[in-house]
Order: structure tokens, then C-alpha cells, then sequence
């Protein structure tokens, strides 16, 4: 059997049990690969003569672009050809920063074939960051778009530059790689082992993780999220994500063509709800996955009468709020079905089709994870750590952090990958999530490092030490806000406040940047750590009772002075 047919066998066992979870649970086995390029193996075997559409585009002028399965094959190999003449060999890691265009799926599918790693970045990324992970990364090759090229200009880095978009000195023009063959030979076979993707993903330290993920790990693993997704052949799949973060690999790629599926994606500058709406009705979506802050957003537009192809709804990337659920459900008359994972992971725990949702769940394992909660001692039990059984170990598991092999037999220890994340386990074996072990948090579905935000703001003359803890958003979740001690000689008032979200928005990425200031002494320990439990503690009742401390700030008081 070649390794085309056992991916196919696995696939299809879970499409024919899609509504079947126990079933699929109880059947479904990871294949077993030896040697395996999905682009080639799967993808480029998939695309074979079929014209139906594999990527849709809607621009933020609503224009649209769509490539066929066969155009996409033919038009990344023309990709790879061009690639390996530019210098790109197996091995290379290439760093690709590109928003929600086409060059950003052609470079994706090329590169496997080429069996170069990826580190697909965010455009969000100012030069230190992007200096950052060129460094750590080791990184030979940037493709990079015209609207972000000019933030490589001050990096002194031995890489091929490749710029998709207008001509720029020094940089290879990717419109050039169209002209190259249509077909397209390996220098050799994969191995189901190699590397394909390295992400970076915040943490409590000062260097962000970076995840390593196979040729399997991923692609393969992503059949866990086809199935949670309820994806199916020929469905249009709306996935709304921003390209460089691991969800956008989730379900702007492997899992919708794992399945078959069309590719939606809508490059708006600014996200709104009505004109994110016509396009599901427009472009005939039957399958969707979204944030719960996307999701609050569109009600708050008003959903108006269910999409007519509409089929599947999901949602990932924080806790599902239920009223969310029962004002959708109320209007379309379809349930949005919640999902686990993380960048380390693929779909891990999850509700998926045919199956009842308990209010306040996001589901049970999904076919090929076994998942359980451990207490600090390493027990199992009903409330804990969500972990990961790795004997036998599942396919879609990280290989572990990149350069870090503590964190990773940390991990790894005892026979089980620990995500970090709190939950408890139902009676009927559903999980509810609790919270995340350490301080992370998301706002607006990013990650937020609160250590990475203290040390911009420490970078203020006025700033002597900085706090970061979410604060309840009714919109975005939770916002960071600040807690600051100010240096000798510096007032608390609306104007250093002001300085502060001036400085923050010079500093950080436009997710990232501190919302709401309060000056105020820090609460620590005997041993003098922050005891961030206790700020957020706080935070949270004063959101509640919508009070403010005398010296508490928030962006939207200066919204004439300081630009989002």
C-alpha cells in the first residue's frame, strides 16, 4: 500500500463516520508512514485533473480571485522550480510573511514539495521581531509582501530575499516564478519525520517557543480537525484567522484539502461583521470556524436569516461563551461546536458533527488523541492539566520545542505531553475548560505574553516595574492592561498615561498594545514576585462592578491623540 492510499484509507474512514463519534473514536487508527509529502503525495495527487475550486480570495474591495485543485498544482510547482533556482534546498528553513493572498498558499504547497521549513510569520511583525526569529530561526530565505518588505531594510542577515508584489533592490521578484516549468521533480523521497514547520508561540520567558512539526505531524494530524470541523468534499470552508499563526495552517489549509474542500479566505483591512456576512451568503459557505470575539462581533451586527448552504459552525481559539452559542442557534438554527488544540497539537478535544453539545463543553477527544487531566502529582483525575497520553504517541504531537530540550522533557515527562491548560471531566466524559496554567492570555484570538508587554513598557524612562493581566473585554475577551510603578520624579496622571499608550503603539505589534493603565503599587510576595493572581483577581471585580481606580486609564480616553 503506498503512502497515498494509507492517508486516503484514514481519511475516508473518518468521513464515512463523521456524525458517528463513537465509531470513529473506537476505530480510527493514525496511518503509518514511513515516508510522506503531502503536497506531492496527497495534494498534487488530489488536484490531478480536477477542476473545482481549492482557493477562493475575496479582497477587501470584494474582489475575488479562485484557483482550481489542478491550477494550484500546476502553479506551485511552478513556485518550486523557481525556488530551488533562487538557492532554496531541502532543510532550508524559509520564513514567509504574506497576508491572506494567493503567493501565500502557492509558496506554502512549494515549499513541501521542495521538503524546505517553513516559519510562517504574522505581517504584524515589527523589525525586532522579524530580526528575532531570522536569528533563532536560523533562516536562509524570507518571502516577504511589498506592504511590510521595507521592515528588512535595517536587518543585516545572510538571506535570500524574495518580495511578492513590486520590484524592490536586492530582493528576487516572485512574479517571476509563474515563467518557470509547470512541472516538477523531487531531488529525492521525504521521510514522515523531516521537518516541515516551525512556529513561534508566546511564553512567560523573554524568547518565545518555537514548535517543530513533521510532514505528518501536521498534515496528517490535521485529520483530527477535518473531523471536528465536520469538513466534507466539495464544501466551502470559511475560516477567519490571520495567516503566521497556527490556526490558519488549521483550516485555511491542511484540514479544508485534507477533505477536499474549497478554501475561502476574506482580506479585509479591518473586520466587519455586515460585509463579513454578505460574503458567506455570497460565495455559498457551508462550513465555518471563527473566534468567539468574531462571533460577539456578528451578533452585535445582527446575523439576520441563516446563510442558505450554511451547514457547520465552529469555534476555537478561546472558551466559548454559551449565550453565543444560544443567540446563534436562535438565529440560523445551526450550533456553533467548540474545539481544543494548540499550536503544539492539532484538534485535540472537540464537539463535532451529530453529536449533542453540553452548554458550557468544548467536547470530547477526537479520533486518534488519547486525553486525560493530571493533578501536580501526575494522576490521573477529573479535574487537572490537560495531557496527552504519548504511548502510543499521536500523530499530530509537536516533536518538541526547537533548541530547548528542558522544556520539552518537561513537556514530555511520564509518558504524556502537558498542554498547560486547566479542565475538569464530565460524568459523560465531555471536558470544560478551566483556564491556562500560567499567565498567558488571549485577546481578539491572539496569544498575549504578558512578559513581552512589561519589558516594551520597561523600556519607558518613566516606568519602574510593569504588571500585565487580561482585563474583561466585552468585545475582544480580555485586553491587556497594565499595572505601573512609576520612577521618582514622575506624576500619575492622564498625561503620562497618555506617553505610555503613545510609547506602546511605537512598540508593539497593534494585538499586542496595552489598552488600560493603572498606577498603583504592586502586590508581591515574601520573596518580592508579582502576584499576578491577585491583579487579575481585582481587575475582574472591577470590571464587573464597571468601576475605576483614581489613576486607571483606558485607550479610548485619549482616542483623538493616541491612533489605534
Amino acid at each position: 500500500m503506498t503512502a497515498t492510499d494509507e492517508f486516503t484509507r484514514a481519511r475516508d474512514f473518518l468521513l464515512r463516520h463523521r456524525t458517528d463519534y463513537a465509531r470513529a473514536y473506537a476505530g480510527f487508527a493514525w496511518p503509518a508512514l514511513t515516508h510522506f509529502n503531502w503536497a506531492l503525495d496527497w495534494f498534487d495527487v488530489l488536484a490531478a485533473g480536477n477542476d473545482r475550486p481549492a482557493l477562493t480570495l475575496v479582497t477587501d474591495d470584494l474582489g475575488v480571485t479562485t484557483r482550481t485543485f489542478a491550477e494550484l498544482s500546476a502553479s506551485s510547482n511552478r513556485v518550486a522550480n523557481a525556488l530551488r533556482a533562487w538557492g532554496v534546498r531541502r532543510g532550508d528553513r524559509m520564513l514567509v510573511m504574506l497576508g491572506n493572498e494567493l503567493a501565500l498558499w502557492e509558496v506554502m504547497l512549494a515549499a513541501i514539495k521542495l521538503g524546505a521549513v517553513l516559519i510562517p510569520c504574522t505581517t504584524q511583525l515589527m523589525p525586532a521581531d522579524l530580526e528575532e526569529r531570522i536569528t533563532r530561526g536560523n533562516v536562509k530565505h524570507v518571502v516577504i509582501g511589498e506592504a511590510v518588505a521595507e521592515r528588512m531594510d535595517g536587518i543585516d542577515a545572510d538571506v535570500t530575499r524574495i518580495v511578492v508584489g513590486a520590484a524592490r533592490p536586492g530582493f528576487q521578484q516572485f512574479t517571476a516564478a509563474h515563467a518557470f516549468p509547470a512541472s516538477f521533480t523531487p531531488d529525492g523521497a521525504t521521510r514522515a519525520d523531516d521537518p516541515l514547520l516551525l512556529y513561534f508561540t508566546s511564553g512567560t520567558t523573554a524568547r518565545p517557543k518555537l514548535v517543530l512539526h513533521t510532514h505528518t505531524s501536521y498534515p496528517v494530524g490535521h485529520l483530527s480537525t477535518m473531523y471536528w470541523l465536520g469538513l466534507q468534499p466539495g464544501d466551502v470552508h470559511f475560516n477567519i484567522s490571520s495567516p503566521g499563526w497556527a490556526k490558519h495552517a488549521w483550516s485555511c489549509f491542511f484540514a479544508p484539502w485534507n477533505a477536499g474542500a474549497t478554501v475561502l479566505t476574506f482580506d479585509y483591512k479591518r473586520f466587519d461583521a455586515l460585509r463579513t456576512l454578505d460574503v458567506i451568503r455570497n460565495h455559498g459557505v457551508s462550513t465555518m470556524c471563527a473566534p468567539p470575539t468574531v462571533w460577539r462581533m456578528m451578533i452585535l451586527a445582527n446575523l439576520g436569516t441563516r446563510p442558505a448552504a450554511l451547514r457547520e459552525l465552529a469555534s476555537a481559539g478561546e472558551p466559548l461563551n454559551p449565550e453565543v452559542i444560544e443567540r446563534v442557534q436562535n438565529a440560523w438554527g445551526v450550533t456553533i461546536r467548540d474545539g481544543f488544540g494548540q499550536t503544539e497539537t492539532t484538534a485535540l478535544v472537540g464537539n463535532p458533527p451529530g453529536q449533542p453539545v453540553v452548554s458550557g463543553s468544548m467536547g470530547r477527544p477526537l479520533p486518534g488523541y488519547e486525553v486525560v487531566l493530571l493533578d501536580s502529582n501526575g494522576r490521573e483525575v477529573d479535574e487537572g492539566e490537560i495531557s496527552l497520553r504519548t504511548v502510543p504517541r499521536p500523530t499530530g504531537l509537536m516533536v518538541g520545542y526547537l533548541d530547548d530540550p528542558q522544556r520539552t522533557g518537561q513537556a514530555m515527562a511520564g509518558g504524556y505531553y502537558r498542554t498547560g491548560d486547566e479542565a475538569t471531566r464530565g460524568a459523560d466524559g465531555t471536558l470544560t475548560y478551566l483556564a491556562r496554567g500560567d499567565d498567558l492570555f488571549k485577546s481578539s484570538d491572539y496569544r498575549i505574553s504578558p512578559f513581552e508587554l512589561e519589558s516594551a513598557l520597561l523600556e519607558h524612562p518613566c516606568v519602574a516595574e510593569a504588571a500585565i493581566v487580561p482585563s474583561p473585554d466585552p468585545v475582544r475577551l480580555a485586553v491587556p492592561k497594565a499595572f505601573v510603578v512609576l520612577k521618582p520624579g514622575f506624576a500619575a496622571s492622564s498625561e503620562t498615561a497618555r506617553d505610555l499608550f503613545e510609547f506602546s503603539r511605537t512598540r508593539l505589534a497593534a494585538y499586542k498594545r496595552v489598552r488600560r493603565i493603572e498606577f498603583c503599587d504592586l502586590p508581591k510576595t515574601i520573596s518580592g514576585k508579582i502576584r499576578r493572581v491577585e491583579l487579575r483577581a481585582m481587575e475582574r471585580a472591577r470590571r464587573a462592578a464597571a468601576t475605576r481606580a483614581e489613576f486607571e486609564f483606558f485607550i479610548e480616553d485619549f482616542a483623538r491623540r493616541v491612533r489605534e
